[in-house]
């Protein structure tokens, strides 16, 4: 992503506007354009967070013949009843979208997308894979819960149960984790102890990482403050929805484990 501000090849994302969604790119052109740009470093030398998952949602238009909106429809949304999880809002459920807000220095917060006038309430030009939807809690709730239940959810099987159990396998070479091969990025924690799935971080040692846990747990976080983790030992996920940026505002993702396996018996 260019918006880390590190490298040359950051700076030459930038300057091809590739984070853009609205009148820029379409998809495939998006990943026409990365073709052109270096290589960060060698496959497997290094983990850099960038635009992967992205490029995997023009694969799968590729493969499936489908735009990216109409397979996520067809093979994760309707089957797993997440009515509201789009690309772009519809207008009839505009109201609904919350304002959200940065933490600007010396400013404190300020508007940084208001709901009535989102940018997700027209349709993006690039269908991100990576960062382009918006849902709710509940729909989220949904998703997690199939995904804890081994890729199935009230009788809809979306992903093999083995499928899920290579996603949240640690896939560093050597089983190194994220703290030895990524460069410093914003976390409330080291990394030690964290690997990296099929797009999810992974716990593969608690101890190390410093918080309360199981091994084997997977998650993320977004932009926005938001968070997620699924616990595939306890039994239980956590999602935290909020609408602020940036995601090192408020250091509260360690503060809401904590409070979470305090709470088990």
């Amino acid at each position: 992503y260019g918006f880390q501000e590190r490298t040359p090849v950051d700076a030459a994302y930038r300057a091809l506007k590739l984070e853009r969604w609205h009148g820029g790119l379409t998809l495939d052109e998006f990943v026409a354009e990365l073709g052109k740009l270096p290589l960060e470093f060698s496959p497997g030398d290094e983990w850099n967070y960038s635009v992967s998952t992205d490029v995997l949602g023009a694969v799968i238009q590729r493969l499936s013949g489908q735009r990216l909106d109409a397979f996520f429809h067809e093979h994760i949304f309707a089957p797993l009843g997440m009515d509201d999880t789009f690309f772009d809002v519809p207008g009839d459920k505009l109201d609904r979208l919350t304002d959200c807000y940065a933490i600007a220095p010396d400013k404190g917060r300020v508007m940084y997308d208001a709901g009535a006038t989102s940018a997700w309430a027209a349709p993006p030009t690039k269908l991100s894979g990576g960062g382009g939807l918006i849902s709710t809690t509940l729909d989220y709730h949904r998703f997690c819960r199939m995904c804890e239940n081994g890729g199935e959810l009230d009788g809809a099987r979306i992903v093999a149960r083995k499928t899920i159990d290579l996603m949240t396998r640690n896939h560093l070479p050597g089983n190194s984790d994220l703290a030895t091969m990524s460069q410093s990025l914003f976390s409330e924690t080291t990394n030690a102890g964290t690997g990296f799935g099929l797009g999810f971080a992974v716990t593969m040692n608690v101890a190390k990482t410093l918080l309360p846990g199981s091994e084997g747990e997977y998650y993320w976080g977004g932009m926005f403050s938001t968070a997620f983790f699924i616990d595939p030992i306890e039994r239980l996920h956590m999602i935290f929805m909020t609408q602020v940026s940036p995601s090192s505002a408020f250091t509260i993702r360690r503060e809401l484990k904590t409070l979470i396996y305090s709470a088990l018996a």
